[in-house]
């Protein structure tokens, strides 16, 4: 019966509008307004990523959206010039770009969004 759907994901913010604006002009993502009125993170190759407001949003603790990337050190370069906070881990062994290159795992690095939801780029 779910074997063919169409399966997408969805996570919630405590601020629509900031969310909107950190995914659109912060990362340069595809936003668009869904006529529920939420928004959708229109991502190639990929399907919708509903996001939805929550009156009491509680920030996920485990990454919800990890984004796939050619090179790590520029991702993070360009990110961070861009506003963005990467997380220190020192469980993870992050370096102090906040970058965990911990064999045999992926090089990864995490940041969170407006509402605190934690995010990721991650280097293919």
């Amino acid at each position: 019966m779910l074997k063919r759907a169409k399966a997408f994901s969805g996570f919630s913010v405590n601020d629509l509008q900031k969310a909107k604006k950190f995914y659109s002009e912060i990362l340069g993502l595809e936003v668009v307004d869904n006529p529920m009125g939420l928004i959708e993170l229109q991502i190639e190759g990929s399907n919708k990523i509903l996001i939805y407001p929550k009156p009491n949003h509680a920030p996920a603790t485990f990454t919800i959206l990890n984004f796939p990337v050619d090179s790590i050190e520029q991702a993070v370069a360009e990110l961070t010039a861009r506003g963005v906070v990467f997380e220190q881990y020192k469980e993870l062994k992050t370096d102090e770009k906040g970058i965990s290159r911990n064999p045999p795992g992926p090089k990864i690095a995490w940041f969170k969004d407006p509402a605190g939801n934690i995010l990721s780029v991650i280097e293919e």
